[in-house]
């Protein structure tokens, strides 16, 4: 006899907790700055593979 698999739950978006705008540290603050630091660097990584040069080279500081 074979098993069939139970479809694992999924969560329902209206009871997910998302964090609220504020100002100062907040948890909504710093996932933005996560997000924003995460694409700022791979950015920088595609700069010095399209140009052949790290950012202070390109940047004129040496």
């Amino acid at each position: 006899m074979t098993e069939t698999p139970i479809p694992a739950p999924t969560p329902d978006t209206e009871t997910l907790e998302r964090p609220e705008p504020a100002f100062g540290w907040t948890p909504y603050a710093e996932q933005i700055n996560g997000r924003f630091a995460m694409v700022g660097f791979i950015l920088l990584l595609l700069q010095e593979v399209l140009t052949g040069q790290d950012i202070f080279t390109w940047l004129g500081l040496r």
